[in-house]
């Protein structure tokens, strides 16, 4: 099975407190419509942070800080397998606009639950709760 090297920004309003996140939904694919963290393919030469502030940028066209890793995502997909590593981020410059998902929010802990999470990225949702305030 093909092997598809991903990494995803847990966008912070505060990367210290974490009180909210920011997740969008797919707004192309076989996926269209689930809920996920923003984020992308790692290209050839690229480390993951590098990635994941690239394809903020493109899909976004916003500035972050990348933080702490927090996991990586190992995760077989009907037709590939995803290896994802997943990064608190913050803004550091722009407004978060959509170019390529359908939609977005910020969620607080309590409404982490609310969205139709994508496979891959519902497994996350545990340990983020457990960081956020």
């Amino acid at each position: 099975m093909k092997t598809i090297k991903v990494v995803a920004a847990v966008i912070c309003d505060n990367i210290k407190e974490k009180n909210k996140i920011f997740a969008t939904a797919r707004g192309y694919g076989e996926l269209k419509g689930g809920w996920e963290f923003p984020g992308g393919k790692v290209e050839p030469g690229e480390t993951p942070q590098q990635a994941l502030v690239r394809e903020i940028m493109e899909e976004l066209d916003t500035e972050i800080k990348v933080g702490e890793w927090i996991d990586t995502i190992e995760f077989d997909y009907p037709t590939f397998h995803l290896s994802m590593d997943c990064f608190w981020a913050e803004v550091t410059k722009g407004h978060l606009e959509l170019k390529e998902a359908e939609a977005a929010k910020w969620l607080t802990r309590d409404q982490l639950d609310s969205v139709a999470w994508l496979p891959a990225d519902i497994t996350l949702i545990d340990k983020i709760q457990g960081y956020m305030k």
